[in-house]
């Protein structure tokens, strides 16, 4: 991982224009395309869409070589800002999302959806409140200038507690909103996003530390970086023109899915801040670990809604509902951070 104040890329100074850009492309070339796109959404296997499964390894590979588990041993050297990171990620947010999304769509939207779709579009939003964010909490952390060392401690610890978390919160949740839970499905879904990437990426981490210099690990994950971005962006146009008939159909549906996840992002990260501002963090510790906490791995949560509840669900159209919230949103919390920074300890 490079240094907090190293410069940003152009793909994470630009980053809300070139999702942006996706988004439109992947919408036009779904409703220009319908047939293309659907072709894709039938190259599956155990309803797992083996063209999504590749983008997203694609995405998250680089991302798991960059979480190094020998930084585990630095896991009591800031415990505060652990501490938020863990009970924000594990025991707030995945029971305010499915709360948030009871509550709108069962009550003061249950008039404009049907009950069904809104059992779906709950789905998708318990997906993405138990998914804590991996891969995009480097470039926010970036962003604020935060402690790089201690951001890669508190995402090494997040996977470890989501390889054995994810399944049983997800499943605990979604039976506690009346939706039967497919467990082979969910526990594939975590082997094949979670823990194979994950152990991809600490064989290849392990193998280049045996070389003895450190700048090989550097080096790699900047040359598999393209990629990356490659992946990330496909991924985007791949799911907004998947759903590109619904939200042309249906644009106050986007709308009102995006209602609970705006207030779940922003009530997250003031419940984050706030804690570790009357706790004293420094601004370094404070503001990664709430934007930690805010973001999603949404990566893993569309994976996952597309596996449980098929490519043209309403689970799946939360979750893509949610890569188009979580951009502008890390964005502006980013901004608010930059600007109250004078108000943590240095």
């Amino acid at each position: 991982m490079t240094e907090s104040s190293s410069p940003l890329g152009a793909f994470e100074r630009y980053l809300s224009l070139w999702v942006a850009l996706c988004i439109v492309a992947g919408v036009l070339l779904g409703s220009l395309l319908p047939g293309a796109f659907q072709a894709i959404s039938e190259i599956q296997i155990a309803s797992v869409n083996l063209v999504v499964a590749v983008l997203i390894w694609v995405m998250i590979y680089p991302m798991m070589v960059n979480v190094d588990f020998a930084s585990l041993r630095d896991v009591g050297r800031k415990p505060k800002g652990l501490c938020i990171t863990l009970v924000v990620n594990w025991l707030i947010k995945p029971f305010t999302m499915a709360a948030l999304g009871v509550l709108f769509f069962e009550g003061v939207f249950a008039d404009l959806v049907a009950a069904d779709s809104a059992r779906e579009y709950i789905a998708g939003m318990i997906l993405l409140g138990v998914a804590p964010c991996t891969a995009m909490v480097f470039v926010w952390s970036q962003l604020v200038r935060g402690d790089a060392n201690y951001t890669l401690v508190q995402v090494s610890v997040n996977d470890l507690i989501m390889v054995f978390a994810f399944a049983p919160i997800t499943a605990f949740l979604l039976g506690v909103t009346d939706i039967v839970v497919p467990w082979a499905t969910l526990l594939l879904s975590v082997l094949l996003y979670v823990l194979i990437p994950l152990t991809a990426g600490y064989i290849t981490r392990k193998r280049l530390d045996a070389t003895g210099h450190e700048e090989r690990v550097a080096g790699f994950i900047a040359a598999l970086k393209p990629w990356s971005v490659l992946g990330l962006l496909a991924t985007v146009v791949l799911l907004f023109g998947f759903q590109a008939t619904t939200i042309l159909s249906q644009p106050l549906l986007i709308v009102l899915i995006a209602v609970p996840l705006l207030i779940q992002s922003y009530g997250i990260f003031a419940i984050a801040y706030a804690w570790a501002w009357v706790w004293r963090v420094p601004f370094s510790t404070a503001a990664p670990a709430a934007l930690i906490g805010t973001s999603n791995f949404f990566e893993l949560a569309v994976a996952v809604a597309i596996s449980l509840f098929g490519l043209h669900s309403g689970a799946a159209l939360a979750t893509v509902v949610g890569v188009l919230v979580e951009v502008p949103v890390m964005l502006s919390l980013v901004a608010f951070a930059n600007r109250t920074r004078a108000h943590f300890p240095a």
